[in-house]
């Protein structure tokens, strides 16, 4: 479903999924979570940006987001807009004014719906806590914590609940039924063919400029991989070999275990997993991050994706289009009734009305499960 901006913070509380993986196309991301940032107000305090009845937003929760903001859309690839710190402001305001109107009820459901993500996650993608809890800490910028980090998630969870209370939506069983089985709708359920596929890489870039490394550490590091395909090879476990050698943070806890359609990876890795056959070893597979060998597990064919894996997507999606039809005259009600003042010369002007969406598709976005 196409994202409408100024609606994205309030709908979509953010998927504990979104960061845990690093496929071979896509490096680990780092940042420096174990420094903590300077604390600036402990010196000159913490500015007031806006405030209003009930509602406040400070200088340093302000910039947090709008570096947030823009380390996601870096990750999307797609260029940050020119007024992003108005966007932040906008949505930190109406964030607190919708989080103020939340019970303890709607907390508390809030709180237990992450849990249960959390408990998902780690299931699905057999993680540890220790591992869980390594892989969410790539995601903290400046010092924050994981505490921090929990709170964050909950608070985003509660939004969606206040929503549905306050604007009265009720999305039933029967709804999402009828959307999962309209013959219209039968495109975006449609899982295509995947692999279930083993990778041990060693990496021929420097992990931190992501330049390739000298032809002498690039030799030595496929003479190394030569070795350990002969271990492979002679039957020593994939799994045990990936835990011990590879260097794709992403997967080696793993056993290096990815599933994969065609077009998430890079091509000379894909073209090898799925010319293989089960239980195949690959030779040595050159891309730009490394040598990789694979071992195919499984091939999954094309089928629809199982109602049970996407009745909640769908909701989300029928929630959301819901949302956009009562959202923008509920906002914007609640800021007129605050009284927002924005007190920061730079930032005053901000319009802080939500403008009713033109346009909406069909079909949800988070119809077809992501890939491990």
């Amino acid at each position: 479903m196409k994202k409408i901006s100024q609606l994205c913070v309030l709908l979509c509380a953010i998927a504990p999924m979104a960061a845990f993986s690093v496929t071979p196309d896509q490096p680990a991301q780092t940042n420096s979570a174990g420094k903590a940032a300077p604390s600036l107000d402990a010196l000159f305090g913490d500015s007031v940006v806006a405030k209003g009845k009930g509602v406040e937003v400070k200088r340093n929760e302000l910039d947090a987001t709008v570096v947030k903001m823009k380390a996601r859309y870096a990750a999307s690839q797609v260029p940050a807009p020119a007024d992003l710190e108005q966007q932040a402001l906008k949505n930190l305001l109406i964030q607190h004014l919708v989080i103020g109107k939340a019970t303890d009820e709607d907390r508390a459901k809030a709180k237990q719906t992450f849990l249960d993500r959390v408990a998902k996650v780690k299931a699905d993608n057999k993680m540890s806590d220790e591992e869980f809890d390594k892989r969410v800490s790539m995601q903290f910028f400046g010092g924050e914590t994981r505490a921090q980090w929990d709170k964050e998630q909950i608070d985003l969870g509660t939004l969606p609940v206040v929503l549905e209370r306050e604007l009265k939506v009720n999305i039933s069983d029967e709804d999402v039924k009828k959307f999962y089985e309209d013959p219209a709708n039968t495109a975006a359920f449609e899982q295509p063919e995947m692999v279930r596929a083993s990778h041990i890489l060693l990496m021929t870039q420097d992990a931190d400029t992501h330049q390739p490394l000298p032809a002498d550490k690039k030799a030595a590091k496929k003479k190394q991989m030569e070795d350990i395909l002969k271990q492979a090879k002679s039957g020593t476990d994939f799994a045990e070999l990936a835990k011990k050698y590879s260097e794709d943070p992403g997967s080696k806890d793993k056993g290096g275990e990815y599933t994969f359609p065609r077009g998430q990876m890079m091509k000379e890795f894909e073209d090898a997993a799925f010319s293989l056959k089960t239980n195949e070893i690959s030779g040595i597979v050159e891309t730009s991050y490394g040598y990789h060998i694979i071992k195919l597990s499984e091939k999954i064919p094309a089928k629809k994706v199982d109602y049970d894996k996407v009745k909640d997507g769908i909701k989300d999606h029928l929630v959301q289009v819901a949302f956009q039809k009562s959202l923008p005259g509920y906002t914007n009600k609640l800021v007129k009734d605050a009284n927002v003042e924005i007190l920061d010369e730079k930032l005053k002007g901000t319009d802080l009305t939500v403008e009713i969406p033109k346009e909406e598709s069909a079909a949800p976005a988070t119809a077809t499960p992501a890939t491990k």
